[in-house]
């Protein structure tokens, strides 16, 4: 990934992974391409490997590096204030901060699509790519080191004192505002088209008389924009 005048459009210039040096951890440079590869640049170098293995990893770690700590660090808390925290520093949006933190929009390898659609500032990309550092950063190390590096990434999360008392995932927020009506948990209806590897999803969700639509280039960011969208119409209505 050095910069090169022959590097195909949507690859990225300058200190590839330059990112990391305040965590003092070093990635395999062969992870660590794979962690920025986006399917859709994968797609256009036909079919070259992409980050979505590394990211199913990373998301399985930062989960359990995140219970681990809000376990030990708020002895307290119930089970249900516990997974309300995590939900909310795990959350696609949540990551999506870490990732504009870190300027990993600009480190990324996209398809030309991609580009041209803002690819580098979608929350859902953004918060996949963060899993697959994750991941890269595992198997480049240890399980501890690991560890605190996600404990590393989420500090600015925990230090924020609203951080808890307003959600980071609209879906959870969503949910609490129709339980506060005594409304069952909202059903998504979801449909996706175009081709697999520039799929693109819209999703629609009811509560209370207001409809929520969202479209994303995955089902989950197409509902978590849909959520969006509701809460913010229930309480522009003052529904709350």
């Amino acid at each position: 990934m050095a910069a090169d005048a022959a590097e195909p459009p949507g690859t990225p210039q300058g200190d590839p992974g330059g990112f990391l040096a305040a965590f003092g951890v070093a990635i395999d440079p062969g992870l660590l391409e794979l962690a920025l590869t986006h399917r859709s640049w994968a797609y256009e170098h036909g079919g070259a490997p992409h980050n979505e293995r590394l990211e199913f990893l990373g998301d399985s770690i930062l989960g359990q590096a995140v219970t681990v700590k809000l376990y030990r660090d708020y002895p307290a808390l119930n089970e249900g204030e516990l997974a309300k925290r995590r939900a909310a520093l795990v959350s696609t949006v949540a990551l999506a901060e870490i990732a504009r933190g870190l300027g990993l929009g600009d480190e990324l390898r996209l398809g030309r699509g991609e580009e041209l659609t803002g690819g580098r500032e979608k929350d859902s990309i953004l918060a996949d790519t963060v899993e697959a550092i994750i991941g890269a950063v595992y198997l480049s190390t240890d399980p501890e080191t690991t560890a605190g590096f996600v404990r590393q990434l989420i500090e600015p999360l925990l230090a924020d004192p609203d951080r808890f008392t307003v959600s980071l995932d609209p879906k959870t927020l969503l949910q609490e505002e129709a339980a506060a009506r005594g409304l069952p948990h909202p059903p998504y209806t979801t449909t996706g088209t175009g081709p697999d590897h520039d799929r693109r999803y819209t999703a629609r969700v009811s509560v209370d008389g207001v409809t929520g639509t969202g479209v994303g280039t995955s089902k989950k960011g197409a509902e978590l924009a849909a959520a969006r969208d509701a809460v913010e119409q229930l309480r522009s209505a003052g529904r709350r």
